[in-house]
């Protein structure tokens, strides 16, 4: 009878090469999983917020530019000339909302209702294009300040 010793040095050549493809393998994936990932991007720096300039928009909008403040001149003694109404958002039901409120030629500033505005000065309630300014916010209005209307 006649055996062939060559198959048994096929299978073992065989059963060899796929050992070493199943250890290349679990070698080659360790490395790629224990690595630091290579080229992180660096986060960008998001730049400094830019502070909105309340006089342009004051002009922007139309309100007439305060020159007593500007010129670094006293502001009229007037109550009424001291604030400027900048901009309003009224709720129509709820009755609150907040008015964009420019004191004494300074930036305006957002105040909600009921919110004192200056000393003795309340923001008692808001219409589309008014606010009312008073002691209290139940008390009689003091100053009623009005948008200005667009040329």
């Amino acid at each position: 009878m006649v055996t062939n010793t060559h198959s048994k040095w096929g299978v073992r050549l065989g059963t060899l090469a796929l050992w070493a493809l199943a250890g290349a393998s679990v070698v080659y994936w360790g490395l790629r999983l224990s690595a630091r990932p290579v080229g992180l991007a660096v986060p960008a720096v998001a730049p400094a917020p830019v502070a909105p300039d309340a006089h342009a928009m004051a002009r922007l909008l139309g309100v007439p530019a305060a020159t007593d403040a500007v010129a670094g001149r006293a502001p009229v003694a007037s109550l009424a000339s001291r604030f400027a109404l900048i901009g309003v958002l009224a709720g129509r039901s709820s009755g609150g909302g907040a008015a964009l409120i420019a004191v004494d030629g300074k930036l305006a500033k957002p105040f909600r209702v009921g919110a004192a505005v200056d000393e003795g000065l309340v923001l008692q309630s808001l219409d589309p294009r008014q606010a009312r300014l008073g002691a209290s916010v139940d008390g009689p209005a003091t100053l009623t300040l009005d948008m200005p209307l667009k040329n």
